[in-house]
This record gives structure tokens, C-alpha cells and sequence, in this order.
């Protein structure tokens, strides 16, 4: 009988450490996947403000352009 308890006891606690390592690579997957989430919104974010920089740079003239109309 004693030896049943033990064994019982003993597949408890690997259940457990199971378990345990289970969670925590559930929560590790989790963590990874909000970076990467992040990772790529900042991406869409950047692209999208040197879009905007490029349409607001757009109707500047070039310097030589500036010159000639100063002189003219």
C-alpha cells in the first residue's frame, strides 16, 4: 500500500511540473506574439509617416528651382 501512496504521489507532482512548464509556455507564446504584434504596427506606423513626410516634402520646390524663380 505504501508503495501505491508513493507511486501516486509521485505522478502527482510530474503532473504538476507538467503543467507548470505548460503555463509558462503558453504565457511565453503569448509574450512573443504581443512583441511581434507591436514589432509590426510600428512598422505599418513608420511607413505611414514617411508616406506623409513624403506627400508634405512633395510641393517644395528644389533649391535650383529656387534660385531661378528668384531671379526672375
Amino acid at each position: 500500500m505504501r508503495n501505491v501512496e508513493r507511486i501516486t504521489s509521485f505522478k502527482s507532482e510530474l503532473l504538476d511540473i507538467f503543467m507548470s512548464m505548460e503555463v509558462n509556455e503558453h504565457a511565453e507564446r503569448r509574450r512573443s506574439a504581443a512583441q511581434r504584434n507591436l514589432r509590426a504596427r510600428r512598422g505599418i506606423e513608420l511607413h505611414r509617416e514617411f508616406q506623409q513626410l513624403s506627400r508634405d516634402i512633395a510641393p517644395l520646390p528644389d533649391e535650383d528651382e529656387r534660385q531661378e524663380s528668384e531671379l526672375h
